[in-house]
């Protein structure tokens, strides 16, 4: 498997049509880990590729629809004001299939100090 780890969040906005916000980041009372949390915006036709994180990720459709799919499962469709949870680890992925911009709201529980994200190529 071929990975590639961002150290930095911003930098996940390379994936063509994608755009990352970061909105806050802070310790949380289990030692050793950080709650982040950013808003994703995809333009109509874009996707983000196979990725996987290290922590728990919570997912909030804000606009739009987007597909999710997630290793081992068939393919999620969500709309605005539907929500997906990600278990720590486990390669997954988003598109947005439609004419319109789609954004989510993504909140990730996290070991400090790792790389909020790695691709799998």
């Amino acid at each position: 498997m071929g990975i590639i780890a961002f150290l930095i969040p911003n930098q996940i906005a390379a994936q063509t049509g994608v755009k990352r916000t970061d909105l806050q980041k802070h310790d949380l009372s289990t030692p050793g880990h950080e709650m982040v949390q950013a808003r994703i915006d995809f333009d109509a036709h874009s996707a983000f590729g196979n990725h996987f994180h290290p922590g728990e990720e919570v997912i909030y459709v804000l606009e739009g629809s987007l597909e999710y799919q997630i290793e081992g499962e068939k393919p999620v469709t969500l709309k605005a004001g539907e929500v997906l949870f990600i278990p720590a680890g486990v390669v997954h992925s988003a598109k947005n299939n439609t004419n319109a911009k789609a954004a989510e709201l993504a909140t990730y529980i996290v070991e400090k100090g790792k790389p909020i994200l790695t691709m799998k190529k």
